[in-house]
């Protein structure tokens, strides 16, 4: 046996007694995965940039549309029609909007998720048996970014950190998805809950 074999002896020894890494899930099969996501609920726990925690149901109807209802208070953020909405009760003012192409969740509520576009996905890593992909809008950077981790055998999205225009991240850790499920387009309407809380 000479010195070489012998070296990779351990190294054989090692591979046969730990299982293969997980591989990470093609970006191609990530992108058919969230466009094949129509509507979906799930109860949610959210860490803040600050550090604190608050839990909550989130409902989405892709293409465009979210809601975050916040269990023990009333916030909810809505997005349709292009916009954001925040609601927030300690606010005077009215719901502070701004356009949903300037949040990075609009990567996944976009009509065509594609991955495989030129300068979106900024990282892809095989962290801890699941495929981690930072993503950004090509277009505009500035506008931040979106880690998503997910599971595999099948795909399955778990959770997602939004990183804002001002450095600040959100996470948002999901719980069990139930998907294809009836979710009313009113659910979603700004203007109703607009004119529901005047």
């Amino acid at each position: 046996m000479n010195i070489r074999s012998i070296a990779l002896a351990p190294a054989l020894v090692l591979g046969l007694a730990f299982p293969a890494l997980a591989e990470k899930i093609p970006l191609n099969e990530i992108s058919s995965y969230l466009n094949g996501l129509k509507t979906v609920t799930s109860e949610f726990t959210q860490v803040n940039n600050d550090g604190s925690i608050s839990t909550g149901t989130v409902f989405i109807s892709r293409p465009g549309k979210v809601r975050f209802e916040y269990n023990n208070d009333s916030t909810l953020v809505l997005a349709s029609a292009g916009n954001v909405a925040v609601f927030d009760p300690k606010s005077t003012g009215g719901p502070q909007q701004y356009p949903l192409s300037k949040t990075p969740l609009s990567i996944i509520l976009d009509a065509n998720v594609d991955l495989g576009r030129a300068n979106m996905v900024t990282g892809y890593t095989e962290a801890k048996n699941s495929t981690v992909v930072t993503a950004q809008d090509p277009a505009h950077p500035e506008y931040g970014n979106i880690q998503m981790v997910f599971t595999g055998g099948p795909t399955e999205l778990r959770q997602w950190v939004v990183t804002d225009d001002s450095g600040e991240k959100t996470t948002v850790i999901l719980g069990e998805m139930r998907k294809g499920v009836s979710i009313p387009d009113s659910q979603f309407s700004i203007r109703n809950e607009l004119a529901r809380r005047n």
